[in-house]
Formats: structure tokens, C-alpha cells, sequence
């Protein structure tokens, strides 16, 4: 099966018809509270309504989890739907979710979950273990149209989840074709969010621009490139929560007009901000700064299949060409360090012993010549939004641009709207391309399999590149349940990797947020995903 086309097929049906629903959204009016836009300040405290204004450096691709795999998008679908088992307040370990309880079978292959009771979707339906089932066999049967699917319960042609069962109302049984030893960190990531089934069984494409989950919030209205609202779901199953009445996610794409939104109050949470804003932010005792725990690499990524990056020695020589600690002393203001492997130290499995490509444009050089390289200019995209990974991708592509220059690699920087870029970046369209990723799960399978394994062109691989002693490493870790053994398999394919040189990897950061004082309770997660509902603001 060609993952790629199909997967290029899906993204331009879902966008085609996004755009389509969202107009018509604007003309019969779904919103099903207040369209007040006004700021968190003055909403808080005005009529008693509790608004939080969200501002962020870009708007999402769609709102059907299944379908996406930008942060931006899991960042709102966060709040709207809710997964089976959670991970921890503060980091990736198994917690309750919609499931209450679970028993995994002595093999491995069987999982029993017990579910929550007296909960209902926003749409007035009730979540049990059918409504499961239906979600499971909507993933099963989604193909590359539901990427992260593809990228975490696929191998080969073979899909790890073999069945899902309801018995009763309230317990459901999956069935594996193989151990997965990541398979509840993988459900519990924001692709595999449990969704009303009545919605896309009416409406396949419906989810992405109405979503209906049984989140601590509801989807209100979204206003493209502008903003997204959510209110308070009056149902929701855990009393108290959650605490705000609103949310108003505004796309805000320069990085200095959403600090100065913060700064007067015009939001109040700033997310991608630059590093070099942190010393004003803690300056201005009307502000706090709010450090997300770091689990995340930006990149280069070169496309193998197109040349000059089809030939390993060009691919290497780019790698020697970057200047890595230069990059992170201009742009991140030492919150971030080197990178030299595609997932962060804080992975298990991390192979510290790996020495990475020091800065040598002298070997870069050298490496070209003996690869025959034409000096033909290459097209060098930058990202158009900020990311935790990469806080200023056009700044980061013109320095690197330069490192390019100056060993003969002459370069064009171009860039897309997010979604478009997204695509056609998975369609294999450009010659190098930043990049990054924040992990989803606290697994190493969650940064070099989804990643860098050839299921998963067309996908979340980006430059194509496949490697069958790579694969069989990958499909080996997944299926060992021993840590040491598993750890020493993902330092075996580290190390495959940096030889291939597929990317280059820039640098691990610790991203910040910025936050009014009036905001409590805001928890950066290491995912990049962060709940709400137990926020409050003044």
C-alpha cells in the first residue's frame, strides 16, 4: 500500500471539506454560548465569567484528532475529548482516564479495561464500552488517513491492535496480534482520544471542524486563522472541574505582538515564545513564566529520496556544515542544548555514546567533493510558526543558510502556511526542511520508529527514509518487554541512524510560556498537550 498517497489524499479531503464547513459554520451560526472575544482580564472580572485567552503562534489543522498530527491541533483537542488511560500531571506515567481500571493478560496479548460510568459525550450520548469499540474499528479502518494509527499500531502490513470487545456496558477487551510494550503510553496520546461515535458515523469529515468529545470543554465556534472557543461542559463527569468558563485560543503568528498582547493584558497565556523573552517576562511582576519540561528534538530533515540528500555523503557533510551550538547560544538563550541524536536524553534508550558531528565545514567540504556534488542550489523551508522545538524557524533557516553557504551548498529559503507546509512536506516535496518533534509518549518506538522507520512515510517520516535492518531492530523493540534489552536495541538503531544522517538534529530546548499572575494552576506537560481543566484565573 502506498502510504504516501493516500495519506496526501486524505489531508486534501479533510482540508477541502474543512474549509468548506467552516464557511457554512459562519453562516448558520453553531456557537452555543457567548461570542464575547473580550480579554481573560476583563472577562474575569466583569460579569463573573471566568475567559482564559490562549495565544499561540498558529492555528489547527483540524480538530478530529485522529486525522492530525500538529501540536497546534492537540493542543485544543486536548481540552475537548479524553482518552482512555491518562498520563500524570507532570509526566508520561499511566494514570485513570476514561477507563478506571485496567489488567493486562501474563502474555501480553490481552488488556481488560474497566470503564467510567454516567458519562456522556457533549452531544447528550452516552460513552460506554460500544462507543469504544466504534472508535477502535473507525482507527482500524482509517488507513494513513489516521496517521498516528499507522505510525503506532502498524507494523509492516500487520496491525498490533488484532480486536476490541465490548462485555457489558462498561468493560471492553482488546486483543494484540503481538506484544507492544509502549501500547498504554500509546493510548493514552491525544491522536487516540475517544470521540462521539453518533458524529462520525453521520459524518466522517464532521469531527474536524465540530468535535465532540467528553472533555472538560465544548466546542464553541472556530474562526480560521483567528481563534478557537471552547466553554464549560456543565456535564462534566468530575465535580469542580473544570474551573474556567471559556477558552479562547487566538492564532497570534508574530512572536513579539503575542508578547505584547501578554504584556497588556490583551491574553492571558502566551505560548512559542522566543527564549530572549524570558528576562522581560520575569521582570513584569504582572507576569510569570511557565517552564514546560523538556522531551523534544527540533531538526534539519533532508529528503533522501530527492538529490543532492539521495547521496549519504552530502547528507553527513550538511550535518558537519551546521554550527548546533551556535544556532542554540542566538536563538534559545540557554534554554536548550546541542543536539546529536533524534530523540532527548530523557528517553530511556538515550546512546549517550554516540559522538555526534562536531562543526567542521572543512569536512563538509571534503565529504562533497568526494560525493560529486554539483553546488546546483537547494530549496531550504522554514517553518512558519513557532514551536517548542524551534521558537523562530525563518531566523534558525537564515543561519543556517549561511552555514550552508560557506561550504558550498547554495540555498533558497522558502516557507508555507502551516497546514500546507505540513503537507507538502509529507508529500516529499522539499529538499531540507525544519522540523521537530515533542514526544507523545515518554518512548523512544514514540520518536525513532514514528519518526525515522519506513511504515511511516507518509506520515510522520518526512524524508523518506527507509532502512530494513532499522525496521527489524524497531519491530523487535516494540515486541520486547525486557527494558535493558529494549534500550540497547534503540541504542543499536541510533546509531544506524547517525551514520545514514537522514537528519540533522539541531537541539532539545526547554520551552516557556508566559502567563498573567491573575492564571493558577497551569501545568506544562512534557507533551506538549496541556489539560485545563484545572486551571483558574483571578
Amino acid at each position: 500500500m502506498n502510504k504516501k498517497k493516500l495519506w496526501s489524499l486524505g489531508v486534501m479531503l479533510i482540508l477541502v471539506l474543512s474549509t468548506i464547513l467552516a464557511a457554512c459554520g459562519g453562516a448558520d451560526n453553531k456557537d452555543t454560548g457567548s461570542k464575547d472575544t473580550s480579554t481573560g482580564g476583563d472577562s474575569a472580572s466583569g460579569g463573573g465569567a471566568k475567559t482564559l485567552v490562549y495565544g499561540r503562534g498558529g492555528d489547527s489543522v483540524a480538530l478530529d484528532p485522529a486525522v492530525v498530527t500538529d501540536g497546534e491541533s492537540f493542543t485544543v483537542t486536548a481540552n475537548i475529548y479524553e482518552t482512555l488511560v491518562n498520563f500524570g500531571d507532570r509526566d508520561v506515567t499511566i494514570q485513570p482516564g476514561l477507563a478506571k481500571s485496567w489488567e493486562p493478560s501474563e502474555d501480553g496479548l490481552t488488556y481488560t479495561f474497566q470503564l467510567q460510568e454516567g458519562v456522556k459525550f457533549h452531544d447528550g450520548t452516552d460513552f460506554n464500552a460500544e462507543a469504544v469499540v466504534k472508535n477502535v474499528e473507525r482507527w482500524k479502518a482509517g488507513g494513513d488517513k489516521h496517521p498516528y494509527f499507522s505510525s503506532q499500531f502498524v507494523v509492516g502490513d500487520k496491525q498490533v491492535i488484532e480486536s476490541v470487545t465490548a462485555e457489558g456496558d462498561y468493560t471492553v477487551v482488546f486483543k494484540l496480534s503481538q506484544p507492544q510494550a509502549p501500547f498504554l503510553k500509546n493510548l493514552a496520546m491525544s491522536p487516540f482520544a475517544i470521540a462521539s461515535p453518533t458524529v462520525f458515523e453521520a459524518n466522517e469529515e464532521g469531527l474536524s471542524t465540530d468535535p465532540v468529545g467528553t472533555g472538560p470543554f465544548k466546542f464553541v465556534e472556530w474562526k480560521r486563522n483567528d481563534s478557537i472557543t471552547i466553554e464549560k461542559n456543565p456535564d462534566y463527569y468530575i465535580d469542580g472541574f473544570p474551573k474556567l468558563d471559556k477558552v479562547i485560543y487566538r492564532s497570534i503568528p508574530d512572536n513579539s505582538v503575542r508578547l505584547n498582547d501578554l504584556t497588556t493584558g490583551a491574553i492571558d497565556v502566551a505560548d512559542g515564545l522566543s527564549p530572549s523573552d524570558k528576562a522581560s517576562i520575569e521582570a513584569n511582576s504582572k507576569l510569570q513564566i511557565i517552564e514546560r519540561p523538556s522531551m523534544n528534538v527540533g531538526y534539519l530533515g533532508l529528503t533522501v529520496t530527492r538529490a543532492p540528500f539521495d547521496n549519504v555523503k552530502v547528507r553527513q557533510a550538511v550535518n558537519y556544515a551546521i554550527d548546533k551550538q551556535a544556532l542554540v547560544d542566538a536563538f534559545y538563550e540557554g534554554l536548550a542544548e546541542p543536539a546529536k541524536n533524534p530523540m532527548p536524553p530523557v528517553i530511556s534508550g538515550y546512546n549517550d555514546d554516540i559522538t555526534g558531528y562536531e562543526f567542521d565545514p572543512e569536512k563538509a567540504k571534503a565529504l562533497l567533493a568526494e560525493a560529486g556534488y554539483d553546488g546546483k542550489e537547494i530549496e531550504l523551508w522554514a517553518m512558519p510558526v513557532p514551536r517548542p522545538y524551534m521558537p523562530d524557524g525563518q531566523k534558525v533557516a537564515e543561519a543556517i543558510q549561511k552555514n550552508l553557504a560557506d561550504v558550498g551548498i547554495p540555498s533558497k529559503i522558502v516557507t508555507f502556511e502551516w497546514a500546507t507546509y505540513l503537507e507538502k512536506a509529507q508529500n516529499g516535496e522539499a529538499d531540507a526542511f525544519l522540523l521537530g518533534w515533542t514526544g507523545d509518549n515518554g518512548d523512544a518506538d514514540n520518536f525513532l520508529y514514528t519518526l525515522l522507520d519506513g511504515d511511516n512515510i507518509g506520515s510522520n517520516n518526512y524524508t523518506f527514509y527507509d532502512n530494513p535492518e532499522l525496521h527489524k531492530i524497531f519491530v523487535d523493540a516494540q515486541t520486547e518487554i525486557d527494558e535493558a534489552k529494549r534500550n540497547e536495541l534503540y541504542k543499536q538503531a541510533q546509531e544506524i541512524i547517525h551514520a545514514d544522517a537522514p537528519w540533522v538534529p539541531l537541539a532539545h530546548s526547554t520551552p516557556i510560556l508566559g502567563a498573567s499572575s491573575k492564571v493558577s494552576n497551569y501545568i506544562a506537560h512534557p507533551t506538549g498537550s496541556d489539560r485545563l481543566d484545572a486551571v483558574d484565573i483571578k
